[in-house]
């Protein structure tokens, strides 16, 4: 059963202690702290985002060296990407690649024939019926729940995770959106999930790649603080499908032109402003990407021993629902 007893699909697919992974976030998700969740006994998946060459180039020998030969994995955004980018990463022998936000197909052979573990994250249920009609290995369902991108128009973690189980058996599912304790994997796992994909309580430790200032947001803000936006894309001029908004703490962007998404597009005086403003610190470089479970997040540990952490927290939930039979 593998210490704690949460053995599943998914540990047993990866041969990892823990049925944890790491959510490749964007830029926060780096070597250090993907190499130590997998350290640690779950999954970490390097936060590549668009693929930047400069950014890889820094962060995957971090990865390699922290990871200590247990298995990794790297996670992009589909529509930010071309097949070259996912090329360069397969020669780094990834365990997995995921893929997450617009179409996989493009790169869904070339994942396959390097062997490694094809992850594809749903926002909804005809991103999960193409994941699996694509052959996906492993689907996140991810709910609305969570921090950063995910579907503007998307569902809730809990009544979103066994929908796609019933869709993908024999499939595994990981859970993700809003997990940030144990309490949450054990959820995921009654759900009927293999395992959870978690962001935010991972941001808080200290091996993410975060300004210090977000980190202490997100241990002292609550979920109500949270908001899903459009608003700090636009001001940020990025090129953000329309179709995913993303759920950050709270901004003075958000407070000027919440609702007012369509003047914000075609107002570029607006979007230089925005640029000026964090050149002068007065805003923070990236918007706050937070989920809805950020009271659960009270501290700043080491992500190595946060892994331990949950899987015991959940192993002991499990036992605690066991008795109410």
């Amino acid at each position: 059963m593998g210490l704690m007893g949460l053995s599943t699909a998914f540990t047993e697919m990866f041969g990892v202690e823990h049925p944890i992974a790491l959510a490749p976030m964007g830029g926060s998700a780096g070597g250090a702290l993907a190499g130590a969740v997998s350290r640690g006994g779950g999954l970490g998946l390097l936060g590549s985002g668009n693929g930047d060459q400069d950014w890889l180039a820094r962060e995957l020998p971090v990865l390699v060296d922290e990871a200590a030969g247990k298995p990794w994995g790297i996670g992009f955004q589909a529509w930010a990407i071309d097949v070259a980018v996912v090329a360069r990463a397969l020669e780094h022998g990834p365990a997995a690649v995921m893929l997450s936000f617009g179409d996989p197909s493009p790169f869904v052979e070339h994942i396959r024939s390097a062997g490694a573990v094809l992850i594809i994250q749903a926002t909804d249920m005809e991103e999960a019926r193409r994941a699996v009609d694509l052959g996906a290995d492993v689907i996140v369902a991810q709910g609305t729940e969570s921090g950063g991108h995910g579907a503007r128009n998307g569902r809730s973690t809990l009544p979103f995770v066994p929908a796609v189980v019933d869709l993908a058996t024999p499939v595994p599912v990981l859970a993700a959106g809003g997990i940030a304790d144990g309490r949450g994997v054990a959820a995921a796992l009654a759900l009927g999930a293999e395992g959870a994909l978690i962001g935010t309580r991972f941001q808080a430790t200290t091996e993410a790649l975060l300004a210090p200032g977000t980190a202490q947001a997100i241990v002292e803000g609550c979920g109500e603080d949270t908001e899903r936006n459009r608003v700090l894309d636009i001001a940020r001029s990025s090129r953000w499908p329309s179709k995913y908004t993303a759920r950050t703490l709270g901004h003075p962007y958000l407070d000027a032109w919440r609702g007012r998404e369509d003047e914000l597009a075609a107002a570029p005086h607006a979007q230089q402003a925005y640029q000026e403003a964090v050149v002068r610190g007065e805003i923070p470089p990236m918007p706050r990407w937070a989920s809805e479970a950020i009271d659960l997040i009270d501290d700043l540990p080491s992500a190595f021993d946060l892994v331990r952490t949950l899987a015991a927290q959940a192993a002991q939930a499990l036992s605690r629902a066991g008795r109410h039979g």
